[in-house]
Parts: C-alpha cells; structure tokens; sequence
C-alpha cells in the first residue's frame, strides 16, 4: 500500500498554552512524516504549554504569532484541543480571522476534542458536520452544526475527531484529506 505524501504541504498548528499535548504531537509527526512542514502558531512569542489533561507537560517554541502568520501563506491548518487552549484561542480576533481565511479559501482545517470552540466563535459551524468532547456538543448544535458521535466525521474540508483515543483514526483521516484537497474539494463522509 503506497503511504499518502503531503511534501511541500505547509500546515499552520494553531495553540496557546495548556493544549492537550497528545492531539498536537501525535497529529504533528503524522504530518510531518507524510512530508509536510508544520508551523506553531499561537497569540505570543515564545514557547507554549502542553498539557497532559490536567498536568503540565512539555513546553515547544511557537514559530510565528497570529500577528506575524498570513493564513494564505498556508495550505492547511490543525487546531488541536484542550479546554483552556480552546476557550482563549476562541476568543481571540486575529485565530478567529485566520481560519476564516482558510474557510474562504477552501483549504482543509483538521480539529479536535475542544478545538472546535474555535470555529464556533468564527461563525463556520452553521450546517456543518462535526465531531468534537462530547462536552461541547451542545455548542456545536446552539451554532447551527449537526454533532456527530464518531470516532472521525469528515465535511467538505473539515475532519473533526472527539479525543486522544481517536487519534489514529484522526491522523489517517486527516493526512487523506489533506491529500485530497490539493487537487479537487473533498467529500462528505463519516468515518
């Protein structure tokens, strides 16, 4: 079976401090593997938390700040979640206006667990297919989306997952439409 390849593919990972760890390392070195070069995004300069749940894990440098990075400088984006992560980046103008930009410009946004929060407060969510914790379920709903219990849902150029034990599925997904989208627009599906 030939391995999907994403070379030359630049991916924007969307973070502040206190992000699930595992939903953006695992995602990442999927990513990475299958040749695409990912940049850390976040509202400040410097390094940002990861979380293990509860418990601090790892720090990692942020490579542009959301004042510096052009979402049209991109070809995907990978908004990973926990809760603390996702309630500051969703209410922050500037995250809000990149995945706009990336929505507009049909480029294919991979989000899970809390991730979603995001998209929520930029508007995008209305007729939408999605996953997401089971938590914020309701605020997929109250935002016009329809909520899906699946390990995967895919919509167009969303892939969203529920949690960490959804990850390989997640990145399996995520690397094929991220392949997909380089030559035509994806379909729905669930997975």
């Amino acid at each position: 079976m030939a391995t999907t390849r994403l070379d030359g593919m630049k991916v924007a990972i969307l973070v502040s401090n206190d992000f699930e760890q595992i939903e953006m390392t695992e995602p990442r070195k999927a990513l990475d593997s299958a040749g695409a070069t990912t940049t850390i995004v976040s509202p400040e300069a410097g390094q940002v938390q990861g979380v293990h749940h509860d418990v601090k894990a790892d720090r990692f440098n942020v490579d542009l700040t959301l004042d510096q990075a052009n979402p049209d400088d991109f070809d995907a984006v990978l908004l990973p979640g926990g809760a603390l992560n996702a309630d500051h980046l969703r209410a922050h103008r500037k995250a809000q206006e990149f995945v706009r930009r990336i929505e507009e410009t049909d480029k294919p946004i991979a989000v899970i667990c809390h991730g979603p929060w995001l998209l929520i407060s930029a508007g995008l969510v209305n007729g939408r297919n999605l996953t997401s914790y089971y938590t914020i379920q309701d605020d997929v709903r109250n935002a016009g989306g329809r909520w899906l219990d699946f390990e995967v849902v895919r919509d167009r150029n969303w892939v969203s997952s529920r949690r960490p034990s959804d990850i390989p599925k997640f990145n399996q997904e995520m690397i094929t439409l991220f392949a997909e989208c380089r030559g035509r627009r994806p379909a729905a599906r669930v997975a």
